[in-house]
């Protein structure tokens, strides 16, 4: 039988990191206030004591210098875990990663790849200031050469975390804090991996296809359960990974219902809504029985405290959206 602990998103980070330090000797963290001080999130915490500074590598606050430094040390075989301490302070090191880390085994013709998995915390919803909340994951879904991931329960972060490190090319792996200790789950303290580029179904329906990620996976769940004590049965997909999108899961859930909504909480315009419903109209189009809806953030600078919980979609907006497209 397996052995599980109860954890926490940020534990199951933590514990998936620890597993694969103690797997492969490649591995190494490194970031600011990673190692002494476990990160701003405690995601690291302990794991300094276990594995010594040469693994576990503070580093000073220069996201270019890190991003650059895990650039090299992949490229030379090693398998770095950069942290960026808040997703909004990764745009230092943009071009570290759109011109090495997503590059390098194309400009280099396949001699060299680079496995690294870039974390950061990522979202809103915790009421810090607008650098540190905003969700901009489309930049780097956008980028051919990266692969983006976002888990949305504990079990799946350890697992997809544990496929990111092992994989051969370089991940974001975006990690929403609204959740980071918002529930539970069982974890097994086995490795184990989430396989890269898989959606998985959390709620089965024949009315409406509701696709989302991430923190907002959660409210979306809420507001398909309330719609289902009124008959509308909704199937809520969680893409998990934003680059590559399992276009196959996406299709098949809205050529079973006919209709769609996608949910993420940044920005409408140039969002992940976007290229989904682009992906509904060239492959499901003669499918299609009402507009595919989006409930996204808004076209604004991300807000401070006040209007954060107006910002974010709710289970209500959710609710809303998804009625618009079932009424149509």
């Amino acid at each position: 039988m397996t052995e599980t602990q109860n954890l926490t998103l940020v534990q199951a980070i933590r514990d998936g990191l620890h597993t694969e330090l103690r797997e492969d000797d490649d591995v190494v963290v490194m970031g600011q206030d990673v190692g002494k001080n476990g990160g701003v999130f405690r995601a690291t915490e302990g794991l300094f004591d276990e594995f010594g500074g040469d693994r576990v590598i503070d580093t000073p606050l220069a996201e270019s210098g890190i991003i650059g430094t895990a650039v090299g040390m992949a490229a030379m075989g090693m398998r770095p875990v950069p942290e960026i301490q808040f997703s909004g302070f990764m745009y230092p090191g943009f071009d570290q990663i759109v011109s090495h880390m997503a590059r390098f085994r194309t400009r280099s013709r396949g001699r060299f790849t680079l496995p690294m998995t870039l974390r950061a915390p990522y979202g809103g919803g915790i009421r810090a200031p607008e650098h540190h909340s905003e969700s901009k994951e489309a930049f780097y879904a956008h980028e051919a050469g990266l692969k983006v991931v976002i888990p949305s329960t504990p079990y799946e972060a350890k697992g997809l975390l544990a496929a990111s490190i092992r994989d051969p090319d370089p991940v974001i792996f975006l990690e929403p804090k609204l959740i980071y200790r918002a529930f539970r789950e069982e974890v097994p303290e086995e490795p184990y991996t989430v396989p890269i580029g898989e959606a998985a179904t959390r709620r089965e329906g024949d009315d409406v296809a509701v696709f989302t990620y991430g923190a907002m996976t959660r409210p979306t769940l809420e507001a398909a359960e309330t719609l289902g004590e009124e008959g509308i049965e909704c199937e809520v997909v969680d893409l998990r990974t934003i680059s590559p999108l399992d276009r196959e899961a996406i299709v098949e859930a809205f050529e079973k219902t006919g209709r769609a909504v996608v949910v993420h909480e940044a920005p409408k315009t140039g969002g992940l809504a976007g290229e989904i419903t682009a992906i509904l109209q060239e492959e499901a189009l003669l499918y299609q029985e009402a507009p595919i809806g989006r409930v996204t953030g808004f076209d604004v600078p991300y807000p401070l405290y006040a209007l954060e919980d107006y910002y974010l979609p709710s289970a209500a907006r959710i609710e809303d959206g998804i009625l618009e497209a079932v009424e149509f």
